[in-house]
C-alpha cells in the first residue's frame, strides 16, 4: 500500500476549503490536522489514503495544478476563467454558487445595447474582456481594481462593473443593479493533465465517489 505516491490537493483558502473538507468527509476522506485553526503547518497528510493537502490563495490554485505541484485543485469557476491555465476541469461541486454579472446604474443599460465605448471596472479583466470582445463584440476600456468595485460607477471611474454577485444586496444599497449576466459560478474540481493519465484510476474513483454525494 505504501508504495503509492501521494495525491496532492490544493484547496482555495477559507469557506471553499471548509466546504470541500466537509464534502470529502462524506466519502470517507478525512484530514484531522486541518481542523486545527491554530496550526502553522502548511502541508497536511492522510497517511492511510496517501493524500496530501495544502491551502492556497484562490488565484494560485490553478497555477499549482498546471505545474504539477498539486494533482488536484478545488477552486471557484471565476478563478479558472480568469487564470486561463492549462488544466482539466472535471467536476462542478455545486457549492459557492453565484454569478458573474455586468452591473451599474439603470441608465447604463442603454450603453450596453448600443455598443458604445464605455469603461468597465473589474477584478476580473480577462473575463470582462472575453465577454465584451468575444460575446458582445463591444469595444470597452477595462480598468483593473482590487478593492470595492461598486465604488467605480458611483464616483465616475467607470460606467459599469464586471463583478461577482451573490445576493445583490451591496449593489442595491449603492443604487446599482445587475444589467447582464456573464456566467454562473460555483466551486469546481480541476486536475493536472499528466496526473489524469498517471493516476487515472484513483482520480476517476474520487470523481465518481463525489458525484454520488453531490
Amino acid at each position: 500500500m505504501n508504495d503509492m505516491r501521494y495525491l496532492t490537493f490544493a484547496l482555495g483558502k477559507g469557506r471553499l476549503a471548509d466546504k470541500t473538507l466537509a464534502l470529502f468527509e462524506q466519502i470517507g476522506i478525512t484530514c484531522e490536522e486541518m481542523k486545527d485553526k491554530k496550526t502553522r503547518k502548511l502541508i497536511f497528510v492522510n497517511e492511510a489514503l496517501r493524500f496530501r493537502f495544502f491551502l492556497a490563495k484562490g488565484p494560485d490554485v490553478p497555477t499549482y495544478v498546471e505545474y504539477g505541484a498539486a494533482d488536484i485543485g478545488i477552486v471557484g469557476k471565476d478563478t479558472i476563467l480568469e487564470e486561463g491555465r492549462n488544466i482539466y476541469e472535471v467536476l462542478d461541486l455545486g457549492f459557492g454558487k453565484c454569478r458573474m454579472c455586468i452591473c451599474g446604474p439603470t441608465d447604463a443599460k442603454d450603453l450596453l445595447q448600443h455598443h458604445e465605448l464605455i469603461r468597465v471596472a473589474t477584478k476580473y479583466p480577462h473575463i470582462a474582456k472575453d465577454y465584451f470582445y468575444n460575446k458582445k463584440h463591444q469595444t470597452v476600456e477595462i480598468i483593473k481594481l482590487n478593492g470595492s468595485i461598486e465604488l467605480a460607477p458611483i464616483v465616475g471611474l467607470s460606467e459599469v462593473i464586471c463583478d461577482i454577485v451573490e445576493t445583490g444586496s451591496t449593489l442595491k444599497e449603492n443604487g446599482l443593479k445587475v444589467l447582464e449576466e456573464v456566467c454562473p459560478l460555483s466551486a469546481r474540481m480541476v486536475v493536472n493533465q499528466v496526473s489524469m493519465k498517471m493516476e487515472n484510476e484513483r482520480i476517476t474513483k474520487l470523481i465518481s465517489d463525489l458525484k454520488k454525494v453531490i
